[in-house]
């Protein structure tokens, strides 16, 4: 894990065991890294002040912000268990990802999942990304309070929660109903099921699917990054279940 905000959350939320933390001698005492150093220190890691090189060679991305840490994975929870985590408003939403390959796009959709409030994600054990230091970092500390479960095949995966009493809700942006005109069918639970970033949704899952939805195109761009169509479908369905994200009064 490396990256100021992600390395934060996983301390504060002590979801899993943090097992070393090393921190940039020139930045360690101040701000966020400071109070990095406080609580590892409060969570029984080992710490470890180092140059600025030996930072940068421990760490799996090109901008670690002056800290990386080393903690036990995070463990995927069943599928069963996963389906019955309440979502925003009540019921589960539950963001499925079918071949998605970018860690940049998996944080990316983390970090927007954790704010509406969505109660996890379904990845493919194979050919698809998983949670790395790239994608925990985009996430900015969202992979600490995410569930995860693995399944062999999407398809599969689909109908186990179609059978525990989920709709599932495909993403196709050149057809289906336009997301935004759903409404009643994202207030029951539901799985919203995200192609990868080439193929979009493949032809095995289309078909799982109980309808597929769409986002309406106004401007020349042909199609929305999986990353931005995902956030906006997962805002389409906090807005339906509890009336949309409320607005802070300004002073």
């Amino acid at each position: 894990m490396e990256g100021r905000r992600a390395v934060l959350e996983l301390l504060r939320a002590r979801r899993r065991v943090v097992r070393r933390v090393l921190l940039a001698a020139a930045e360690h005492a101040a701000g966020e890294l400071d109070e990095i150093e406080r609580l590892a220190h409060r969570a029984g890691a080992r710490v470890e002040i180092v140059a600025a090189g030996r930072l940068r060679s421990a760490a799996a991305t090109s901008a670690p912000q002056g800290v990386v840490a080393f903690a036990d994975d995070l463990d995927p929870l069943d599928l069963d268990a996963l389906a019955s985590l309440p979502g925003p408003g009540g019921p589960p939403l539950v963001v499925v990802l079918d071949g998605l390959t970018d860690p940049q796009n998996l944080g990316a959709l983390v970090r927007t999942a954790v704010h509406f409030g969505a109660s996890g994600f379904v990845l493919p054990k194979h050919r698809s990304v998983h949670v790395t230091p790239a994608a925990a970092k985009v996430a900015a500390g969202g992979v600490e309070h995410a569930a995860f479960a693995l399944v062999p095949g999407v398809p599969a995966g689909i109908q186990r929660l179609q059978r525990l009493g989920l709709r599932v809700i495909g993403l196709a942006p050149e057809e289906g109903t336009p997301l935004a005109s759903l409404g009643a069918e994202l207030r029951v639970p539901v799985a919203l099921v995200l192609g990868g970033e080439a193929r979009g949704l493949a032809a095995l899952t289309r078909r799982r699917c109980d309808l597929l939805a769409s986002i309406p195109r106004s401007g020349p761009i042909e199609a929305l990054n999986v990353a931005s169509a995902g956030a906006i479908a997962l805002y389409e369905a906090a807005r339906a279940r509890v009336g949309g994200p409320r607005q802070r009064r300004s002073r």
